[in-house]
């Protein structure tokens, strides 16, 4: 990735977060995930970079690091799962454009229960930039939960089979296949041997066990021609990522915080409406009323949630709700044109009808108000979703820099591909 394509990227997002305002109640409740954010963003600005290694208890993960490193930096034992908690240690590689690579161990997945376990892997892959999975053995129940949410991370990711020496070439063959077919093709399997021993005969009769040299080579050149060709773009990613994560969380906190507010607002302009709509003897005034109401109640719930649009925002806006209105919202102008029309002419009927003709139209008017309260709330739910998507979509918020990044750097696409777009929910 080119310098002038991370400035790009680098300078609105920073400004993003320095424009980023929460409420004390906001900062209670997303405290750690803005920690997160920052953390991440000052990684950005040092181009630190962390591959982490995630897996069973006792596969050889910390050996494997050991084996990176080239000396014994990570803690081993011949008991089973020595790592407790998360620890790391700088990789002495130079990679132009980054700056120091860390390599981070995890305890193992499967000392704790499945909704821990979960949040133990998505925890550790956001604060990751490159993953590791290692196996020593065909893919267990805990390793595929962990490899589904390690999936949806979009971070890259690398499944390692380690104790290459313990199998013959057969058996890795097969075994490779069966852990191809429960994970997924597009995932490379790389075959290591962190740290081989080989037993030995010694001259009186007894059997030692004999520690061998790592064989850890393929796997180290291909993560360090990876970060040589992509680290900076991976970073960017990652950095993006975790941005727009937390923005979605902001405003799905927003939208929760205001969604009573919202909701009485909507239905007082329901009611509103309804009552002039219901009162009123000219359709044509039951038109206009409808839609001075719909555009105030527009005017009203920007003014809730604090989204405040310039007048081209606002242009843009109320062409989108008009736009995704169109075809449900043209039935029901038309429908309250045609019992508008009716009530009138039911009432001018009266006088010739001694009154019998007013005798239709209250059911005309309570058709009219269903269809003015249910035009009412359905616009009050569109403008709800185009105000947070526009707030989502500024020029300088992290959605709209992932969209430029894809421009720039159309590889980052296979990474970017396993996040799931966002909408705000609707109000109900």
């Amino acid at each position: 990735m080119s310098l002038d394509s991370l400035s790009g990227i680098a300078a609105p997002l920073n400004r993003w977060r320095g424009q980023l305002q929460l409420s004390g109640r906001e900062q209670a409740l997303l405290g750690p995930e803005l920690r997160g954010l920052d953390a991440q963003l000052e990684r950005f600005k040092t181009g630190t970079l962390r591959l982490a290694v995630f897996g069973r208890v006792g596969v050889g993960k910390s050996s494997l690091l050991n084996a990176l490193l080239g000396e014994e930096k990570f803690r081993t034992d011949v008991a089973h799962g020595c790592t407790r908690k998360q620890a790391t240690a700088p990789w002495p590689h130079q990679i132009s454009g980054l700056g120091p690579l860390l390599l981070v161990d995890t305890p193992g997945i499967d000392e704790i229960a499945a909704p821990a376990r979960q949040r133990l892997a998505t925890k550790l892959a956001s604060g990751s930039d490159l993953i590791l999975l290692v196996l020593n053995a065909d893919l267990s129940s805990p390793e595929l939960e962990a490899l589904e949410v390690l999936r949806r991370s979009g971070k890259p990711l690398f499944l390692v089979a380690n104790g290459a020496d313990r199998w013959t070439p057969q058996q890795r063959a097969e075994l490779g296949d069966s852990i191809e077919r429960r994970a997924g093709k597009e995932l490379q399997l790389i075959w290591v041997a962190a740290a081989p021993r080989r037993a030995e005969l010694l001259s009186d009769g007894r059997v030692r066990s004999k520690a061998l040299a790592p064989e850890v080579e393929p796997l180290k050149i291909q993560l360090l021609e990876l970060l040589q060709r992509q680290g900076q773009l991976l970073l960017t990613v990652n950095s993006l990522h975790r941005a727009e994560t937390f923005s979605r969380r902001l405003l799905e906190q927003r939208l929760q915080q205001r969604q009573k507010a919202a909701q009485g607002l909507i239905g007082r302009f329901a009611t509103l409406k309804a009552a002039g709509v219901a009162i009123n003897p000219l359709a044509m005034l039951d038109l206009a009323g409808s839609a001075a109401a719909d555009g105030a109640l527009v005017l009203q719930l920007c003014e809730l949630y604090g989204l405040r649009l310039h007048s081209p925002q606002t242009k843009k806006l109320l062409q989108h709700i008009g736009q995704n209105s169109a075809l449900l919202g043209g039935v029901q102008w038309g429908l309250q044109a045609l019992l508008g029309g009716l009530k009138q002419f039911l009432l001018l009927a009266a006088p010739a009808s001694a009154g019998l003709s007013l005798a239709p139209a209250a059911p005309v008017a309570l058709a009219q108000v269903a269809l003015a309260v249910h035009g009412t709330r359905r616009t009050g739910r569109e403008t709800t979703k185009q105000l947070l998507l526009a707030a989502h979509r500024g020029p300088s918020r992290p959605a709209a820099l992932l969209r430029r990044l894809r421009q720039l750097e159309p590889s980052a696409n296979s990474w970017l591909s396993q996040q799931a777009p966002w909408f705000p929910s609707p109000l109900p």
